[in-house]
């Protein structure tokens, strides 16, 4: 069972959990889980899929730039190994089984909630209910003359099936099959069977906007897909939008709802389950946090209105990519594990299971969250950066008694690369091959390392895509994974569990390289070299010309923290000044580590229930927020130099880390 631990913000709330819950209604409506099904067999010609939708865009007289469009927005072309999403949709088309995604037994760590009765229907049902009216894999298979089962295992049949149901609803429409796209602009809006007006209008511009651009990607199942760019196709102007309640913060284009998470008293001594704040007058709000919910969304909308449990700002639904907001964001939600966080940030629960990627993280999902953070960052002037856009796996934890209950959601599954394509901000090389810092950016759907306990602890995934690039102790894949201590306290060693994030870091991540030996490189990972592969005809990351920290001249070691404090002059009288509470980790003469911030320490006394926001002590004492491992740490720019990266013709330097409270 996996728990999310409450942030320390008060006497009453410390050592609370939320326990994830799940009926047992809607554990039936859970996916397959990912497990190793795959053989050898050389595999396909990978131009079949790109003939595929020649072939169907021709035969059913539907632009094929149309069918591809829709396609990308359906499933970026993947497949997914036969999976079913969470509402049932199979293939490149996402054509989904009105009957809805076969029943599975609930994850292991996953454990009902007494208070979550039947759903009748559940969310799953009615947005298998509406996608019937559209994008239905049985009256495709009719139209098609084929076996449901062939729609749901053979991607020709299933884009074939895709293509007779986009010229179905041109037909019904009363409009011709036309060579132009911008006549297909009713149909494609059609296509997923949204009943709200402005996600149908959303989705058909998302998918005119690809067809105007182009794409070009490798599939999961090793299809090379080229859809060449339309300059000329535009979205349909002014289509976009939707009514809504005033309290939500989102962009106009986003179906975007309200939920209130409660702020009430519980007993004498406890309250719930945020804080008042007034940020950014009081604090800058400098972090997005990247979760994925471990459950249903219809049990954490019962979650987020339980004032015993923990908050969040947002939840994005992955069948359409819906938004709910719960807290307002000048408000402090209790989401991340750790206060000083929290504080400092927003939110995002995406509907998943970090161990079944290929039925719940959607494309939907992926723009509607990429949208929203485009606009929260833009409000709040938040670099779009890997320290300070980053998963709840990157938080760092506050205290070292605190490191073995961080999270590791939304985990090596999540697509970074193309997350930060989405928010306008490429991850890319900004430097040579042999550059004192590089960036984690494998190749998402080549790069497939070898993960356990998807289904069983131990048992072996099925390959797929990931994010997560595994550190070893020498340069060799036979030599032992990086372990950490703080992570494991009893020496238990790191594994490679889709859950132990001990000896990984992530796209986006950067780093300074502390060596180099064939197609390896090395980094400072934990105050150590921790190697890993880096082939050149594969890379795993990338040169980049990076700010880095490293121990002042005569300093043979310096303390990191999961937090900055205020200095005790900072604190008014009659509060007690926070401890400093340095993680059982130090960077040693000579390491650099890789700094995009500097913080002052701050602290909210957040004991007591009120009615207006805690005030915020703020210190005067700088600190660097660096990547220290796979999580994020700061160390006192009082005990550091700071290196700038040497220059590069014709570039600039980069800015100067900003002082952010």
């Amino acid at each position: 069972m996996r728990k999310r631990v409450a942030p320390r913000l008060s006497s009453a709330m410390r050592g609370h959990r939320r326990i994830v819950c799940v009926t047992a209604a809607s554990a039936a409506l859970l996916v397959p889980l990912l497990i190793d099904r795959s053989e050898d067999s050389g595999g396909p010609n990978d131009q079949r899929l790109q003939d595929d939708y020649t072939a169907a865009a021709k035969e059913f007289h539907v632009p094929r730039s149309v069918l591809m469009g829709v396609s990308y927005l359906q499933s970026r072309w993947d497949s997914h190994q036969g999976a079913p999403s969470v509402i049932g949709g199979y293939g490149p088309m996402h054509l989904v089984d009105s009957a809805g995604p076969p029943a599975a037994t609930p994850p292991h760590h996953v454990t009902p909630h007494p208070k979550v009765q039947k759903p009748s229907p559940s969310p799953a049902q009615k947005a298998a209910e509406e996608a019937r009216r559209s994008a239905d894999l049985r009256r495709a298979a009719d139209l098609v003359g084929l076996p449901v089962e062939r729609l749901r295992t053979d991607d020709a049949a299933n884009v074939r099936g895709g293509a007779a149901l986009l010229a179905a609803a041109q037909q019904k429409l009363g409009k011709p099959l036309s060579n132009d796209p911008a006549d297909w602009w009713d149909a494609v809006s059609r296509f997923p069977g949204s009943s709200d007006a402005g996600s149908a209008a959303t989705y058909a511009n998302d998918v005119f906007d690809i067809i105007r651009k182009g794409a070009n990607r490798v599939t999961d199942a090793g299809q090379h897909v080229v859809l060449a760019a339309s300059p000329q196709v535009r979205p349909k102007a002014g289509a976009a939008g939707a009514s809504r309640s005033k309290n939500v913060e989102c962009p106009a284009e986003l179906s975007c709802s309200w939920l209130s998470a409660p702020y009430v008293r519980i007993d004498d001594e406890a309250y719930g389950n945020h804080d008042l704040a007034d940020r950014p007058k009081d604090q800058k709000i400098e972090y997005i946090v990247i979760h994925d919910t471990e459950a249903p969304l219809a049990s954490m909308l019962l979650t987020v209105q339980d004032p015993t449990e923990a908050s969040w700002h947002y939840s994005i639904r992955s069948s359409d990519g819906s938004v709910t907001q719960h807290v307002k964001t000048k408000d402090a939600a209790w989401h991340s594990g750790s206060q000083f966080v929290n504080g400092r940030s927003i939110g995002i629960e995406h509907e998943g299971f970090l161990r079944q990627p290929d039925a719940w993280y959607t494309e939907q999902m992926y723009r509607s969250s990429a949208r929203l953070v485009k606009y929260l960052t833009k409000k709040y002037d938040i670099p779009l950066d890997r320290q300070h856009i980053f998963g709840h796996d990157n938080v760092p934890a506050p205290t070292e008694d605190t490191i073995p209950d961080m999270h590791d959601d939304p985990g090596p599954f999540w697509d970074w690369r193309h997350y930060f394509d989405l928010l306008g901000a490429p991850l890319k090389a900004t430097a040579g091959p042999d550059s004192d810092a590089v960036m984690i950016l494998p190749e998402y759907a080549k790069h497939k390392p070898v993960f356990t306990g998807c289904v069983e602890s131990g048992e072996k995934c099925a390959p797929h895509g990931s994010s997560a690039v595994r550190l070893h102790t020498e340069p060799s894949e036979d030599s032992g994974l990086i372990q950490d201590p703080g992570r494991k306290p009893d020496g238990d060693d790191t594994t490679v569990d889709v859950n132990d994030l001990g000896s990984r870091v992530s796209a986006g991540q950067q780093f300074a390289v502390a060596g180099r030996q064939g197609d390896w490189t090395a980094i400072w990972f934990q105050g150590h070299k921790a190697w890993f592969k880096n082939p050149k005809d594969q890379p795993t990351a990338v040169g980049e010309r990076a700010r880095t920290i490293t121990p002042k001249q005569g300093r043979h070691e310096i303390p990191v923290f999961g937090r900055a404090l205020p200095e005790e002059s900072a604190y008014p009288d009659g509060m007690d000044e926070q401890q400093e509470a340095p993680l059982p980790y130090t960077i040693q003469e000579g390491q650099r580590y890789v700094t995009q911030s500097v913080v002052h320490g701050t602290y909210v006394d957040r004991s007591s229930f009120g009615d207006a926001p805690a005030p915020v002590v703020k210190g005067q004492e700088e600190y660097y927020e660096i990547q220290l491992d796979h999580r994020l740490a700061y160390v006192r720019a009082s005990d550091v130099d700071v290196k700038e990266p040497p220059a590069a013709a014709g570039a600039p330097k980069p800015a100067k880390p900003k002082s952010r409270n």
